[in-house]
């Protein structure tokens, strides 16, 4: 019997009860959504959280916007889809290798199994929802710009990317904050006589003879290479020490605050509310960051093997930002030593943070790149939980194991 392919029905075969039940689900999901977003944001206000509850801002507009791109992608799909090339050029650039014609004899016995299996697949009824039952450049012996269908699996993707995004900045937060807990106990220390009598302002001590000088002022800081290389491997074991903690609260108070305030001063909770500011600077997606977006998608062309360089950049970027981070310490422990080798207060020397520790003399260029690494891993988890969605197991994104080992233990 041969198969006949018939439209979906439109809203006027469409029963009102059923057009009811899907905007009635839909109204509650959102004023759910929009209920708990509300709660949050007044518990914010409450616990005195203004950069929590800006950020909780900035993702309720970035919402508004993945809105206006949803709708701006079901306006102009019929457009965008009607918009015909040739089929040169509609083959140049794929994500998967090109499949190569079936020969003639082995055609029409693979014609029949080949359509059956399309047919008994959902992607066919996906399809014909997506382009109406038909391709209009067909017709004419071309491909369309972007089918009707790849808008729609667009849209999914985008939808995920930002979502995915929010929760990798949520999880890195709470991960931070949750390494941070330590430092309470070190914070805590500094209300005892004993650090008090430590620090006694009217005591002089060499700069290499306090802590802080034993860590980082030896033979390997007189050398750019050496100082490089021994930072980059100290990350990896305690990347914030306690008498760099405890240097640098010393620091922040005598260049901010009266001598007094060094058992007053709670040098964590600022550390916090600092936390919390950058927060709601990388949870946003700027401009620029949309840009590394499009860039991101234009190299998953096959033939690039991006699989094997692209989840490697973040990782790359992270561990020069964290052995950057380990060097502005340590050269602020030199100046120390070039202004004068004995300094005042026992055991924590006076540093001085500046701007041209940081690479040309940005601190803020820091950030941005830990913002690109964010991004970067919520893409690639992004793509991979939407290729397996769209495509299932075995897809042309992922055929080799690597790639899936690679994408999810570097995101």
């Amino acid at each position: 019997m041969a198969f006949k392919p018939e439209y979906e029905r439109t809203m006027e075969d469409t029963p009102t009860w059923a057009v009811a039940v899907v905007c009635f689900v839909l109204i509650v999901v959102s004023i759910f959504i929009e209920y708990i977003i509300h709660v949050i944001g007044h518990w914010l206000k409450v616990k005195q959280k203004r950069a929590l509850y800006e950020a909780l801002e900035k993702i309720k507009a970035e919402l508004m916007l993945l809105g206006f791109i949803s709708l701006l992608l079901t306006v102009l799909q019929q457009p965008i889809s009607g918009i015909c090339i040739s089929k040169s050029v509609g083959t140049t650039w794929r994500p998967c290798e090109q499949l190569k014609s079936p020969t003639k004899k082995n055609y029409q016995n693979s014609t029949g199994r080949k359509l059956l299996q399309f047919l008994e697949s959902g992607f066919g009824e996906r399809r014909r929802l997506a382009t109406k039952g038909y391709d209009k450049c067909a017709e004419k012996g071309k491909v369309a710009f972007m089918s009707a269908y790849a808008i729609h699996q667009l849209h999914i993707f985008i939808s995920a990317l930002a979502v995915s995004h929010v929760l990798n900045c949520i999880a890195t937060l709470a991960l931070g904050r949750t390494k941070m807990r330590k430092w309470k106990v070190w914070e805590d220390e500094t209300t005892t006589l004993e650090y008090k009598y430590s620090n006694d302002p009217e005591r002089f001590r060499f700069a290499r003879d306090t802590s802080f000088g034993r860590r980082h002022l030896n033979f390997w800081s007189e050398s750019t290479i050496l100082l490089w290389l021994v930072c980059f491997f100290r990350q990896f074991f305690r990347s914030v020490a306690k008498v760099d903690y405890l240097t640098l609260r010393h620091g922040f108070i005598m260049a901010h605050l009266a001598p007094e305030s060094q058992t007053k001063f709670d040098f964590r909770k600022y550390i916090t509310r600092s936390l919390e500011e950058d927060f709601k600077v990388v949870v946003g997606i700027s401009p620029i960051i949309w840009f590394f977006a499009v860039l991101f998608l234009l190299s998953n062309t096959y033939g690039w093997y991006s699989y094997l360089w692209l989840p490697f950049l973040p990782l790359i970027i992270i561990l020069m930002v964290g052995a950057k981070l380990q060097v502005i310490i340590t050269k602020m422990g030199l100046r120390i030593q070039d202004t004068g080798d004995v300094v005042k207060d026992k055991g924590t020397p006076v540093v001085r943070p500046g701007d041209d520790l940081f690479w040309f003399g940005r601190p803020r260029l820091i950030l941005f790149l830990i913002h690109i690494v964010l991004f970067q891993n919520a893409f690639q988890l992004a793509f991979f939980v939407w290729s397996l969605y769209e495509f299932g197991k075995g897809n042309c994104f992922h055929k080799r194991i690597e790639d899936i080992v690679v994408r999810i233990s570097m995101g």
